[in-house]
C-alpha cells in the first residue's frame, strides 16, 4: 500500500530557501515516477518538478527552472526538492505523487498522492 508523507513546508520571505521531502513507502522507489505538485487557492493544481525511475527523466516547469531542484534518495526511500529564491507566487500546498508511466509532469497521471505541505512566501 502506498504512503507518501510530505515534510519541509513553512513561512519563507521573499529570496528565502525551503526544501521538502517526500518518504515513499509500500514500493521500490525504482520502479516508479515521483512528481511534486502544487495548488494556490483559486488555481488548478500545477505540475512543478518530476523525476524518473533512474533519476534521468527530470522536468521542471517553467516558472521554477533554474531556481528548484529535485533529487533523490533510494536508500532513504526519499525525494526532495529544494527550494530557492522564493517568490510569493510560490505560495501553494505542495504535494508530492507516485506514477508507474506517466507521459508527462501532469497531476491527470500520477495515481498515489501524499497529504501535502503548506508553503507560504511573504515578508
Amino acid at each position: 500500500q502506498w504512503q507518501l508523507v510530505e515534510s519541509g513546508g513553512g513561512l519563507v520571505q521573499p529570496g528565502g530557501s525551503l526544501r521538502l521531502s517526500c518518504e515513499v513507502s509500500g514500493y521500490r522507489l525504482d520502479y516508479y515516477f515521483i512528481g511534486w505538485f502544487r495548488q494556490a487557492p483559486g488555481k488548478e493544481r500545477e505540475g512543478v518538478s518530476c523525476i524518473g525511475t533512474s533519476g534521468g527523466d527530470v522536468f521542471y516547469g517553467d516558472s521554477v527552472k533554474d531556481r528548484f531542484s529535485i533529487s533523490k534518495d533510494e536508500a532513504k526511500s526519499t525525494v526532495g526538492l529544494q527550494m530557492n529564491n522564493l517568490k510569493p507566487e510560490d505560495t501553494a500546498v505542495y504535494y508530492c505523487a507516485a506514477a508507474y508511466s506517466p507521459f508527462r509532469c501532469n497531476s491527470t497521471e500520477y495515481d498515489y498522492w501524499g497529504q501535502g505541505t503548506q508553503v507560504t512566501v511573504s515578508s
